[in-house]
């Protein structure tokens, strides 16, 4: 730390205090090149993970199909190392059409529990612009949680 200023590579030597005395712009600062250092890393995996899936992509396909599957996990080698491929089935069901179905499955005196399950969800911004009296019915019903904090620097024009 003979610069002017801290740097990233300093922040693993710094205990929390030390960082929390530091400047505002020093903070800014170290908050942006951690921002680019994250871009950079983010950049680079995707890169890697393009260029192995080019050179795996189609093994892991044809090992796929010959143990008959569309999605999950194969396995197989090259060389000592053994890779495993994942192909993660993403489902996603149509609303409307699940609430058309449940209203069928009720009109032929089915229970549509026994095939759906339903979340319930109330909008927060339809919450905030209830009256009262509404809103009140559905307090109990409601848990408010916080996230982990976060800070962002703005650099501000110079006076």
């Amino acid at each position: 730390m003979n610069r002017n200023r801290v740097v990233l590579n300093d922040l693993a030597d710094l205990n929390v205090g030390a960082i929390a005395a530091l400047s505002a712009e020093e903070l800014m600062m170290l908050a942006e090149e951690i921002q680019e250092s994250q871009d950079h890393t983010k950049r680079l995996k995707e890169k890697l993970d393009t260029a192995i899936d080019r050179k795996y992509g189609v093994r892991a396909a044809t090992a796929r199909r010959e143990e008959g599957k569309d999605t999950g996990s194969v396995r197989f080698s090259d060389g000592i190392v053994t890779i495993v491929a994942d192909l993660p089935k993403r489902v996603q069901w149509d609303q409307k059409m699940l609430a058309v179905i449940a209203e069928e499955i009720r009109t032929s005196g089915d229970d549509p529990a026994e095939y759906l399950t339903t979340e319930l969800k109330v909008s927060e911004r339809s919450y905030g612009a209830w009256p009262s009296s509404i809103r009140s019915a559905f307090e109990p019903a409601r848990t408010v949680k916080t996230g982990k904090p976060t800070y962002q620097f703005v650099r501000s024009e110079e006076p």
